[in-house]
């Protein structure tokens, strides 16, 4: 229990460290004039934010009720809680952090032994998994299309699996 709370904290800690915070004058409290936001036509492929943090649970069922009664976080009808929050560079879009435990020796992690899955929201999924093969990662699944987004898998080289994610 000790690494999930550990982890929810540091999920927690790298949100609240948001890369695209304005910068601001100390002296004059307007936002300072050497940043500019970043392109919209910017189609770079890369991560642009976490899109979900999931985790292995004994029990979770019992987790997720702890986690309701404990800290108010309620869960959906499949199972995941749902974090928003509006792009600061375009406020009209809704990001979203999904959450969710996962029951022990769930084959989902597979082929990752970890106790934990992280899932990345990237941009131009497509030019990405094209560059990390060129970088020699491992690719496990070809892009999958859903109405709510292309996803693929891959690991990192401690071999934990992560889940990269393109809203769609």
């Amino acid at each position: 229990m000790n690494k999930i709370i550990l982890t929810f904290l540091i999920v927690i800690l790298l949100l609240s460290c948001n890369s695209k915070t304005k910068k601001t004058n100390d002296m004059t409290n307007k936002k300072d004039e050497t940043e500019k936001p970043a392109s919209k036509t910017d189609n770079t492929p890369k991560v642009t934010g976490i899109g979900g943090i999931f985790f292995y649970s004994d029990n979770p069922d019992d987790t997720q009720k702890w986690y309701a009664e404990n800290l108010g976080i309620e869960t959906n009808d499949w199972g995941s809680s749902n974090f928003e929050s509006r792009d600061m560079d375009n406020p009209d879009v809704v990001n979203s952090l999904q959450w969710k435990a996962f029951k022990k020796g769930d084959e989902y992690f597979l082929p990752s032994k970890k106790e934990f899955m992280i899932n990345y929201q990237v941009q131009n999924i497509e030019g990405l998994v094209e560059k990390l093969k060129k970088n020699g990662v491992t690719v496990l699944d070809s892009i999958a299309t859903y109405d709510y987004g292309k996803f693929v898998h891959i690991l990192d080289k401690d071999n934990n699996k992560i889940e990269l994610w393109e809203p769609i």
